[in-house]
């Protein structure tokens, strides 16, 4: 598969083709991950493993402060 780098306005941007964007489950907006990889190769990807960790603390502290945070919805 083959992907177009153009410019967009002042930006430089990556025209996806429909079945990458389909596959992927995105729509215009998203935001994708971008891992280099050693080789230099590149790897696009929906899923930030920053955002998952930062969830995984999030939904710890949820649990141990359930009441707190049940009493400051009120």
């Amino acid at each position: 598969m083959k992907i177009e780098v153009k410019k967009i306005g002042n930006s430089t941007g990556l025209i996806l083709p429909k079945e990458f964007v389909s596959r992927l489950n995105l729509s215009q907006g998203d935001w994708l991950h971008v891992t280099e990889n050693a080789d230099g190769s590149v790897r696009l990807s929906p899923y930030d493993p920053t955002f998952e960790k930062g969830m995984e603390i999030a939904e710890k502290a949820m649990k141990t402060y359930r009441n707190a945070l049940s009493e400051l919805a009120k």
